[in-house]
């Protein structure tokens, strides 16, 4: 790198730094934040962003950012300090020392999780973003610098490779714009949103801009004679107002262009008149005063003052027919509430002084509710990011209990999610639904106005079929969390059931209540988590004897080998049929094993049903004075099916060996499956083949043959 580009770099950041020290009003704010600056050049030395400009340019970035939104020192300092952690060698610990523990707390919000094994992309996000969320429990101002962090990023994206712009981008518009909404931010989130389709879809980004751009000017005289009418009314009442026309975003625009289906022309609300007044009483003077000049439509008023959005939204709005035939909506608010609108959380602090936050303002209730359910269950990170996505609603409707409480809830909203919305019990009892007194299916879409009542019943349980209509993210985790838990139950259920089977044909029943003594040896938190996984499969005990029980020799893994077979090869058929009948509950005759491939016959015992016997079973003569109980049977299963065999082959150790063996079964057109083999002392060796061949027959002609080969001593057929 030349001297120049040093120098230059050097030029920029001590510009930035005194731009920024020019911003702050106390001399003991300016020489804190001044620390902080000082702190981050040293740490961030020598590191550039992908621009070329020096990494901690960034950093004072985000701090310009946060005192635009009138954020506190402490907040501005951590924005200075909030890559240190993650980018260099400086511990959190380092942070608290120098400077508190509320900015090292700040710092630790903001930086991601990065020491432990991810699963994949989605598992490294979910688990970032869980961490954040759990941070906003002790201190909201977190997210604060993650936005501000984020807009710097996405201002400065053109730098990155495509693919890197584009994942960055989507995940803003899934993640931080309807999060930014949430929390009442709307300037922010029309920035990061128009930031996010100039990535995603640059043509249209462009079109619509250079639309907005072209037609501005026709619209302006469109505004100003629209607006001189109300203001000159507004006067004549001593009102003192500010009245201005704005396009509304262009991503907003683009959205409304796709969701219509109509060209950028046809569509009539592009942008609003916003009028600002001193006081809550003017602004419904203001609203009539348009409706005396133009006629209003009905359905297109919204009072969000007297019911203010979930987010904290607090304005006006109406749509009426201007003297030119135009559509035009108007949105009335006073300063303070337009402070509010457009920086959210950020305008009407909830800190005074530098005391910690408390508790979270009602505003933001959702989030309380996806703080309570990131700490109180244990779902995995991708599950609830989905969760978080599903709350981040744009349009919301405003519904009431029998008693007139108002309860706010995402648009199309059930009455399931209304009851789950009041209280969980009340949801899990929900049995039936009337709205405006008429009866309703559970899965009904709530209007606003509608007035709601619930009926329950105490021995109503949820179901999986309510999953698929409840919008709200409380409703879906109290469904899912109640249906967990029955399943995990289940699970525990049946691995205790596999379990105690597996024990007992292995023959070590005995030895169960150690097993499940020792389920930490095994790697398991408890023992319900060993038994849970079991029993859904995740596991099998023939992998968990030999982490428990240590002590057992080789045999038993042979015996878990021959179990295992046994059933594998069972399990290609479809069970026995006796005289047409299929899908039998049978046993199978412990002496002989039979396993698909055998002639078998079936014996109608008194206590274990019917069990079933190879045909050429030594212990069918003890039964040959109970002929009556012998009934025919075959194994159900399709004409061309090949049935799994094993073959013990005992032969002299010598080279090739086994590569003879197995050039014979191929010659023969038949599957191996398996091998294994054990060599004893004096150059014996055992070899076992695993195969599927079509018939008996088959099976017989490989056999043979294998004989044939020099040195093999015996080869046979066997079902362990």
């Amino acid at each position: 790198m030349s001297n120049n580009v040093i120098k230059n770099s050097d030029e920029v950041i001590t510009k930035k730094s005194k731009a920024l020290l020019k911003r702050i009003s106390t001399k003991k704010n300016r020489n804190q934040v001044e620390n902080a600056l000082e702190f981050s050049i040293k740490m961030h030395h020598g590191q550039k962003r992908k621009s070329g400009l020096p990494f901690v340019s960034h950093s004072i970035d985000v701090a310009n950012i946060l005192i635009d939104w009138n954020m506190d020192y402490t907040t501005v300092i951590s924005a200075l300090l909030h890559d240190v952690v993650e980018d260099t060698e400086v511990k959190l610990s380092d942070i608290e020392n120098e400077f508190g523990s509320d900015v090292a707390l700040l710092v630790d919000g903001v930086t991601k999780v990065e020491n432990i094994a991810f699963r994949s992309k989605e598992h490294k996000q979910a688990e970032n973003f869980t961490k954040l969320f759990l941070s906003l429990a002790k201190d909201l101002r977190v997210i604060i610098i993650k936005f501000a962090d984020r807009l710097n990023n996405m201002e400065t994206i053109q730098f990155l490779s495509p693919e890197k712009r584009k994942e960055i981008a989507m995940e803003t518009k899934e993640i931080f714009v309807p999060l930014a909404h949430r929390l009442g931010m709307a300037k922010l989130k029309w920035e990061l949103e128009d930031l996010s389709l100039k990535c995603l879809d640059i043509r249209a980004f462009n079109s619509i801009k250079k639309k907005i751009e072209s037609s501005s000017r026709s619209n302006e005289d469109i505004l100003t004679n629209a607006i001189k009418p109300i203001k000159s009314e507004l006067n004549s009442y001593k009102i003192k107002s500010n009245i201005f026309g704005r396009y509304k975003s262009i991503s907003s625009i683009h959205r409304k262009i796709n969701s219509r289906g109509k060209k950028f022309e046809e569509i009539y609300d592009l942008y609003a008149i916003r009028i600002i007044v001193d006081k809550i009483e003017e602004c419904y003077l203001a609203l009539g005063v348009i409706h005396s000049i133009y006629p209003p439509l009905q359905d297109r008023f919204k009072d969000f003052v007297a019911t203010p959005k979930s987010n904290g939204y607090q304005s006006i709005h109406t749509t009426v027919l201007t003297k030119d035939n135009r559509l035009t909506e108007f949105q009335i608010r006073t300063k303070e509430m337009d402070q509010t609108a457009e920086v959210g959380v950020a305008a009407h602090w909830l800190y005074k002084g530098n005391d910690k936050l408390r508790e979270l303002d009602s505003q933001v209730q959702w989030l309380r509710d996806l703080l309570s359910m990131l700490n109180s269950d244990n779902s995995e990170p991708e599950e609830l990011m989905d969760l978080l996505k599903i709350d981040m609603f744009e349009d919301e409707i405003f519904v009431f209990t029998p008693q007139g409480d108002l309860i706010k809830l995402p648009i199309n909203s059930t009455p399931l999610d209304f009851a789950f919305a009041i209280h969980g019990g009340l949801g899990f009892t929900t049995v039936r639904s009337k709205v405006n007194k008429k009866l309703v299916p559970l899965s009904y879409s709530l209007k606003s106005g509608d007035i709601v009542e619930i009926e329950t019943n105490k021995n109503q349980t949820p179901n999986s079929g309510w999953l698929k209509f409840v919008k709200t993210s409380r409703a879906k985790h109290e469904i899912s969390k109640y249906l967990r838990k029955i399943e995990l139950e289940e699970s525990i259920k049946i691995g205790n059931e596999i379990l105690e089977k597996s024990l007992r044909k292995l023959k070590i029943l005995d030895r169960m209540p150690d097993f499940k003594k020792k389920y930490s040896k095994a790697g398991f938190k408890t023992l319900n988590n060993m038994l849970s996984d079991i029993g859904k499969g995740a596991v099998i005990v023939k992998d968990l004897i030999p982490k428990i029980f240590s002590d057992l020799n080789n045999n038993l893994n042979k015996e878990i080998e021959e179990v295992e077979f046994i059933n594998r090869a069972r399990s290609d058929v479809e069970g026995i049929n006796l005289d047409g009948v299929k899908n039998l509950v049978v046993d199978y005759g412990k002496c002989c094993n039979p396993i698909p491939g055998d002639e078998v016959i079936g014996y109608i015992s008194r206590g274990r049903g019917l069990i079933v016997h190879e045909q050429s079973c030594s212990n069918l003569s003890s039964l040959s004075s109970k002929k009556d109980r012998l009934v025919s049977v075959n194994w159900n299963a399709k004409d061309d099916l090949a049935f799994r065999s094993k073959i013990h082959i005992t032969c002299i150790d010598t080279a090739g060996m086994l590569n003879e063996i197995a050039n014979i079964i191929s010659r023969n057109n038949v599957n191996m499956l398996d091998v294994s083999t054990d060599v004893k002392e004096g150059g014996i060796a055992n070899i076992w083949i695993i195969c599927k061949v079509q018939s008996r027959k088959k099976l017989d002609a490989v056999i043979d043959d294998i004989q044939k080969i020099k040195n093999v001593d015996s080869v046979e057929r066997v079902h362990d």
